[in-house]
């Protein structure tokens, strides 16, 4: 048998040797299907930011496994590479100071050859960071910090489009750092700026941190660490600690409605940002200091200021020794009426309520429950209608099996008094994983 096809038809002819073979068309039982179209460029990239996501994402993947699955993403076919690489580069993690270096060096090496006839003004790949994460980075000589401190001054003209940069709290950034990133070009497109550490001092006289928030006027997120009561200067009363510094200007940050500031009793950013108006600040996260034991401490007159439009007061210590734990204000719920989250650090104050009838709390959360704090809730219940959840957050309810005994000894017993005390209220107790526990 043979088979003659043409442009429109396949004829087969099953006897091609007989004196007048016959032929006959052959019909296709399935209609002739087209090409498929290729995706759109913009469909393409939904699905490798979304795999990207994916594989960035702590829970999921692990580290070696996320960075091996993301190049692997790279070399499927050069038309995907085009969209990925952009895609690759926005979210960098720095997991050492030499990876830097080659990120630096390899950023720099693309600026030389980017010229000024090109449409768009700013070099690839530094133009596609958009978040740059090191907090992994560790320096553990005096020739890390000056190879880290060359790196960041480097880098910082080189990613003019970044909106989120993640510093690790162990570092103390130099002042050349620091001025090179508030003086780059693009400054102003920083949202988001988490674990800077800063010294913790009673000046009153700006620093360049200042400086940089200055011309961070877009930012919506910052992260600070401070050192600590560490300095006699502290320990001892000035003439006037709130006092604005001369020729004090206030900061211009608008859309800031989240602020952390660990271990830091006072330091100028702290004064700076008490000073200035925050109108969009609604988070708020402090290491609480009361004045009398740092007389220098600006942690109360700070929740005094900002408090009236806070929804969320967080009260933490870092746990780190030695750790010292310092008393918190009594008349939060007066200087904070809006709050709907207050979380609180031991030792646990006596929390009072004189200015306003009825507070509108929803949730509270408070380091360890204990017998005192538990009859001041209840002195205070009356006057927080709204109050539905109350959590436990350095405790965890005992996993199920355990013994009756074992489940009332402690703190553990002192979680169930105020459970059942609690619940005829109808108030839920929460652990530190906002689980009810066992019924």
């Amino acid at each position: 048998m043979t088979s003659r096809s043409t442009s429109t038809a396949v004829w087969l002819k099953p006897r091609p040797l007989a004196s007048c073979p016959g032929s006959f068309m052959l019909l296709p039982l399935l209609p002739s299907g087209s090409a498929p179209k290729p995706l759109p460029s913009d469909v393409w990239h939904n699905i490798l930011e979304f795999a990207f996501a994916l594989y960035g994402s702590k829970t999921s993947f692990a580290k070696a496994d996320a960075a091996r699955l993301s190049l692997g993403l790279l070399l499927i076919s050069k038309d995907i590479h085009a969209v990925a690489l952009p895609l690759f580069y926005a979210h960098t993690c720095v997991s050492s100071l030499s990876v830097l270096e080659k990120l630096v060096a390899r950023l720099h090496a693309a600026d030389q050859q980017w010229d000024s006839i090109r449409r768009i003004p700013y070099s690839a790949p530094g133009r596609w960071i958009q978040t740059l994460d090191m907090s992994a980075l560790r320096c553990d000589s005096s020739e890390d910090s000056l190879r880290l401190d060359s790196a960041l001054h480097r880098i910082s003209p080189l990613v003019p489009l970044m909106t989120n940069l993640v510093m690790s709290p162990q570092i103390m950034l130099s002042r050349r750092a620091l001025s090179s990133f508030a003086e780059r070009e693009g400054a102003s497109n920083l949202r988001s700026l988490a674990g800077v550490q800063l010294w913790t001092s009673g000046q009153a006289t700006e620093d360049a941190f200042v400086d940089l928030l200055r011309a961070c006027t877009r930012l919506e997120e910052l992260e600070i660490f401070g050192s600590g009561v560490d300095s006699a200067e502290l320990l001892v009363g000035q003439d006037d600690p709130f006092a604005p510094p001369t020729h004090f200007r206030p900061l211009h940050l608008p859309f800031l409605r989240r602020l952390a500031a660990f271990s830091m009793p006072t330091s100028p950013v702290l004064r700076a940002l008490m000073l200035s108006p925050l109108p969009a600040l609604r988070h708020l996260t402090l290491t609480p200091y009361d004045e009398r034991s740092v007389p220098a401490s600006l942690i109360p007159r700070f929740i005094t200021t900002h408090g009236p439009q806070l929804t969320s007061l967080y009260l933490y210590t870092v746990k780190q020794w030695p750790t010292a734990l310092f008393y918190s204000p009594r008349t939060l719920l007066d200087t904070c009426p809006s709050l709907r989250h207050l979380s609180l650090e031991l030792p646990l104050p006596v929390l009072t309520l004189t200015t306003a009838s009825e507070h509108q709390l929803e949730i509270l959360s408070v380091a360890r429950p204990s017998p005192e704090f538990l009859d001041v809730l209840e002195g205070l219940l009356p006057k927080l209608p709204k109050l539905r959840f109350v959590r436990a957050r350095d405790v965890k309810w005992l996993r199920g099996g355990m013994s009756a005994k074992a489940q009332q000894a402690g703190v553990q017993g002192e979680m169930l008094v105020w459970k059942r005390k609690l619940g005829r209220r109808g108030i839920q107790l929460l652990d530190a994983e906002w689980k009810t526990g066992a019924e």
